[in-house]
């Protein structure tokens, strides 16, 4: 009877894993026998690249968010004007609007990101206005506003 797959040979083993080239000459004979294959490996500067690369790039870079704007150099100057004028450290007045020192930090030096709530409780605690048109200026106790609309609205008015 014949084997329909081949014949089998035991005891017979070839090498077949991979050698150690150690000289040129070795290594032409690996390649003249088709053992080994050899790639180019291209390096930046060598590939094409298409016009496509740039424009996604570009497309990337459009579409990135803003930072958030910082604070203005005018308000930070006002805070420190204010704090000097009420005769306070940093630290006195981080405990008194109960923040950190670190915070009043980057609002006098203009590197916060401007937070509605610090402000207003610098404003009260430095009687100043730190927001709006007016930076810098004194605030108004809350009841003389008014007192003078209630003076103004009893005075007479007209002659007869």
């Amino acid at each position: 009877m014949s084997d329909p797959w081949g014949t089998t040979v035991i005891g017979n083993r070839t090498k077949q894993g991979p050698s150690v080239i150690r000289n040129a000459s070795d290594l032409n004979k690996a390649r003249l026998k088709g053992a080994v294959e050899t790639d180019r490996k291209l390096s930046q500067a060598n590939k094409v690249t298409s016009g496509d690369h740039a424009r996604i790039a570009k497309l990337d870079r459009d579409n990135e968010v803003a930072p958030p704007p910082k604070i203005a150099p005018a308000v930070g100057k006002a805070i420190i004007q204010g704090r000097n004028d009420k005769g306070l450290t940093q630290k006195d007045l981080a405990q008194k609007i109960n923040e950190t020192p670190r915070v009043l930090q980057d609002y006098e030096s203009g590197k916060a990101v401007p937070s509605q709530v610090v402000l207003s409780k610098l404003e009260r605690v430095l009687e100043i206005k730190l927001r709006g048109a007016d930076i810098g200026k004194k605030l108004e106790p809350k009841g003389k506003k008014k007192e003078e609309k209630k003076d103004g609205a009893s005075a007479p008015s007209g002659s007869k």
